[in-house]
């Protein structure tokens, strides 16, 4: 359905200009702090894993530096798992997710496998509580060769620098009602079009990749958050946001085709996670522990078939 809804910035029907994006950057504000909610979460970690610092935002280098936490029994002939969180630096559960795996589970798998995890790829956007990165650029849809965004563009280096096939990644994203509220409205109007409202979908669901859906292990990590929280029902059309669905709580996207994260790298298992943490039949809690169980879930399915 078309929205009324006029988002404030910028002229109906026509892109954002330079001051657009300006006026649109001087109206965030910083709501919560990643250096204290985020990397103080990361430095005990040290002492189990190798913590290292792949970059840091030029915004301000000193805030916003980039981590990522490497499993210590690293072998190139064990297969190598990414693991990603905060690429839209609002979506918390992605962000704490991801460390609480590393903090509760990780132990477990590092005997068959090499895990990364880049658990903040957007602080900026953690801060801020945005979709996007200061110049108005989405970083997930700027996985390709010479990104446009700096947080992207951060995270290809260092799996480059890995020098080693990434047998899966596994990237933590939710939806929360904001993306209907703002940044949704927003898209459109930067992009100078018209804003179609959608629904929400009220629950867990997946989003695998159309050229390699791997449908039997995006199966396997739904049942696995199945007993975590509840899986996302289709609409009467059978689809979530727009797509329909391949199986129940799974859709597919062309990752690499559209910039996404979870098409980074030639993976033979990727998945994008998506938690609805605006659901009154979830808590935080839950919420974290459903990216947690997904990984948990891949893994042990991974396990299982190499």
């Amino acid at each position: 359905m078309i929205s009324t809804h006029r988002y404030p910035i910028g002229i109906p029907g026509q892109k954002w200009t330079d001051n657009d994006k300006a006026a649109w950057l001087d109206q965030v504000t910083i709501k919560r702090s990643y250096q204290g909610e985020v990397v103080t979460k990361l430095k005990p970690l040290d002492e189990r894993f190798d913590l290292i610092q792949y970059g840091a935002l030029s915004y301000n280098t000193e805030k916003y530096p980039l981590f990522a936490i490497k499993t210590r029994k690293w072998d190139n002939n064990k297969p190598t798992v990414l693991i990603t969180g905060g690429v839209h630096g609002y979506e918390t559960s992605g962000v704490h997710g991801a460390i609480n795996f590393v903090d509760t589970e990780a132990d477990s798998y590092c005997d068959k496998f090499n895990i990364i995890v880049a658990p903040c790829v957007s602080p900026w956007g953690y801060e801020t509580i945005n979709r996007w990165n200061p110049n108005a650029i989405d970083p997930n849809r700027s996985f390709y060769k010479d990104s446009p965004s700096e947080e992207s563009a951060a995270l290809i280096q260092l799996v480059d620098s890995l020098n080693t096939p990434i047998l899966a990644h596994i990237d933590l994203h939710e939806t929360t009602n904001t993306d209907e509220i703002e940044f949704r409205p927003a898209l459109a109007a930067r992009d100078g079009i018209e804003y179609i409202e959608e629904m929400i979908p009220d629950g867990f669901y997946l989003v695998g990749d159309t050229d390699n859906p791997m449908d039997d292990f995006q199966k396997a990590i739904i049942e696995s958050v199945r007993k975590t929280t509840h899986i996302a029902p289709p609409d009467n059309e059978g689809k979530i946001i727009g797509e329909p669905i391949t199986q129940p709580g799974v859709i597919n996207y062309p990752t690499k085709k559209l910039g996404l994260c979870s098409g980074l790298t030639d993976s033979k298992y990727c998945t994008t996670t998506e938690v609805y943490p605006d659901s009154p039949l979830v808590t935080e809690l839950e919420c974290n522990n459903a990216q947690v169980t997904a990984i948990t879930g891949a893994l042990d399915y991974i396990s299982k078939h190499i």
